[in-house]
């Protein structure tokens, strides 16, 4: 590990989150890339989005060649200590009603009272006229 074995916790890393002092924490090691930012492929927001939280995932999600994986080394002063870091929550969608089938039958029964009166009163329109021409 880079860093001469410096172990650092989540909040120390977290304090250096802006274009002048901008730590990573990924795969348990913790990263300076404050001078990679300008060279960084995808532009310096994406690193800098990535400070204070653990972006192992973001990184792994993008899928980096062998040769960004080698650089790493560079720019690696030491580690983290994992038990520092906040528990990820797995995001739960909330609760949906469920489809109400009385709702439904509701629906249709509002629409009956108000069509069924309206296709009578069509048809009444529509006999008078016609006895009437006759």
């Amino acid at each position: 590990m880079g860093g001469d074995g410096k172990v650092f916790t989540f909040a120390q890393v977290s304090e250096h989150n802006h274009r002048k002092d901008c730590w990573l924490i990924i795969n348990g090691k913790v990263y300076d890339v404050t001078k990679f930012l300008e060279d960084h492929p995808g532009g310096d927001e994406v690193l800098l989005s990535a400070t204070g939280k653990d972006a192992t995932d973001d990184f792994e999600d993008v899928g980096h060649s062998d040769s960004a994986i080698d650089m790493m080394d560079q720019y690696c002063v030491g580690g983290v200590d994992v038990s520092t870091i906040p528990k990820i929550t797995k995001y739960e969608p909330p609760t949906q009603p469920r489809y109400n089938q009385d709702k439904a039958s509701e629906f249709i029964i509002k629409l009956l009272q108000f069509l069924v009166p309206l296709a009578i009163f069509g048809l009444a329109i529509g006999i008078r006229l016609y006895t009437k021409s006759s």
